[in-house]
């Protein structure tokens, strides 16, 4: 009689930092303990894992590659312990690193690979290459890495994996390959960065690999932030009916089990931990968070301070920054000028209150009026306007970099991408600062995640349970308070239909004909686009921040500053 086989599989869901090879591999290790421990045959890491996903032009680096060689012959003579084979994911260049003292990084690109080393009884046994090789939108790694050649399944302890690479697996070809040369299964590493709408995108993408090729498959992503990237975890399992076998939490590392049966009907998961993901605001929210925390801690800031305004951007950047820090590495200045209300007083004062921060007031009408003496042998007898409204948010950047060069947290810019897609931001003013969390985040998404956060507190948030923005923050008319009676709508459309002009001009490139036939008048769409393409400029020198749409506006959204092309005038 048939012996029914199993195998025990460990999926490490981690949070590696680029470049921290060292960090990485003790990450590994103690994943592969756990693993070890929960009785598993293979752990499976995520995507270049070992030198942290994306690292761009770091791979061309000798000294890098090097290191990497040698942590991955490490954790392999590691393995004769006859505990978990592992299935690393690495940049990998073939030779005796040793040799490379010499190596120009020029003479590098096009020959090193994103590749999966299986490490068993003490030695690296194999080696498979990426394919595909994406090169669109936050993606390039055509520039550093050598395609690989079509992969054959990797034999390990008696079963045929099949271990396409991430991009790999969003065509049919790879994965055909692997089955009609014998895997038995599918195990997926992916450093796949988060969007609002890539969770159900990947549960389809991978639906269609297990029709075509009817084997069982494992979707494994990392976790954490990286720069303006950041990545959800979420991994799971699907089985050859396309029922979900196993669902990984989101936003958290994790090393999950999953036990691979053979049947007569073929080989199946058993089932495992089944996850709820959260809803949309939740995920939104979860992904902010993490970014921040992760670009905070992995530079080694020991916190942050941002201007407070009595405003809903900076009350939200305020939440997140205390759900990702801890109040007590958050700090926050009001600066208000003459122009600034009452009311704004009292708001920025009822958050510092709600979040449990230190709240500074330090007023700039000195600096105004210094600035007014100051430029007055050129100004005078000009009639004040946009240039002295921007000197008041230069005074408050210069405030706010000034604590931070003296004091040690880093600045959080606070706008948002209605704003900054506009050209509503002052460079070398409310522009400053070395993270803006709400930088992908329209206007319209921050009220609706603002209203979240009052109603519900995140799973892992370092902030208060309740309300932690006043109400009235929430309901009043956005202002920049850089002239008497001053609201955003003097100048800009509302925000509904601002953000939903923006959305079909950014994320859709949608032409004038269609936003205007979706019910937009063709003059506001005009003015939107001609503001849209007016502002590139101001966005070039604009800090990172983390990215939650399909299409950002740095790294996605890609145009000349200098460019003769303007919205049609028809």
């Amino acid at each position: 009689m048939h012996e029914r086989r199993s195998y025990t599989f460990a999926l490490a869901q981690l949070n590696p930092t680029v470049g921290d090879v060292a960090g990485n591999l003790s990450l590994i290790r103690a994943a592969r303990a756990e693993a070890a421990a929960g009785g598993a045959d293979l752990l499976l890491t995520s995507e270049l894992a070992l030198s942290g996903y994306p690292p761009e032009d770091l791979v061309l680096k000798p000294d890098l590659l090097a290191h990497l060689h040698r942590a991955a012959d490490e954790l392999a003579a590691e393995t004769a312990d006859g505990g978990p084979g592992v299935l690393l994911c690495t940049p990998w260049y073939e030779g005796d690193p040793n040799d490379w003292g010499h190596t120009s990084p020029e003479s590098l690109r096009g020959t090193v690979t994103n590749s999966v080393l299986y490490l068993d009884e003490g030695r690296i046994v194999t080696r498979r290459d990426k394919v595909e090789l994406p090169n669109y939108g936050v993606f390039d790694e055509v520039r550093v890495f050598h395609k690989g050649e079509m992969p054959g399944p990797i034999m390990a302890r008696g079963l045929r994996l099949g271990v396409p690479i991430c991009e790999d697996i969003w065509f049919p070809d790879v994965c055909e390959t692997l089955e009609e040369t014998g895997a038995e299964v599918l195990l997926v590493p992916n450093g796949s960065p988060f969007d609002a709408d890539k969770m159900d995108l990947r549960l389809q993408m991978a639906s269609a690999r297990v029709g075509e090729t009817g084997l069982p498959l494992v979707y494994l992503n990392q976790v954490g932030g990286q720069d303006e990237l950041v990545f959800d975890g979420a991994s799971f399992a699907l089985n050859p009916d396309y029922s979900v076998a196993l669902q990984m939490p989101a936003f958290q590392s994790q090393v999950g089990f999953l036990t691979l049966e053979e049947s007569p009907e073929g080989w199946r998961w058993q089932s495992g931990q089944k996850e709820t993901l959260p809803a949309e605001n939740e995920t939104i929210y979860a992904a902010l968070t993490l970014g921040l925390r992760d670009y905070v801690n992995k530079n080694g800031f020991p916190g942050v301070v941002l201007g407070l305004s009595g405003g809903v951007d900076s009350a939200l950047s305020a939440a997140l920054a205390v759900d990702a820090l801890g109040a007590e590495r958050v700090r926050a200045v009001m600066m208000p000028s003459p122009y600034t209300s009452r009311e704004s007083l009292e708001d920025a004062a009822a958050s510092a209150a709600h979040l449990g921060i230190q709240l500074d007031e330090i007023a700039i009408e000195p600096a105004m009026q210094a600035f007014d003496q100051q430029l007055k042998p050129i100004f005078n007898g000009m009639p004040a306007g946009i240039a002295e409204e921007n000197i008041q948010s230069r005074a408050r950047g210069l405030t706010l970099m000034a604590i931070s060069n003296k004091l040690g947290p880093m600045v959080l810019s606070t706008g948002n991408k209605s704003e900054m897609s506009v050209g509503y931001a002052t460079l070398y003013g409310d522009m400053c600062g070395g993270f803006n969390p709400l930088k992908d985040v329209y206007k319209t998404q921050v009220y609706q995640i603002s209203q979240w956060r009052n109603q519900a507190r995140p799973a892992g948030a370092l902030g208060p349970a309740g309300r932690v923005m006043p109400e009235r923050t929430l309901t009043k008319a956005p202002t920049a308070e850089l002239k008497p009676d001053q609201t955003d709508q003097d100048s800009l459309p509302s925000y509904d239909d601002l953000d939903a002009i923006l959305h079909g001009l950014i994320e859709r490139e949608a032409a004038l004909d269609t936003l205007v036939n979706e019910g937009h008048e063709r003059g506001t769409v005009l003015r939107v686009w001609s503001l849209l393409d007016r502002a590139e400029y101001k966005r070039r020198q604009s800090c990172p921040g983390t990215k939650i749409t399909k299409r950002s506006l740095s790294r996605d959204r890609r145009y000349p500053i200098t460019n003769g092309f303007r919205a049609p005038s028809h």
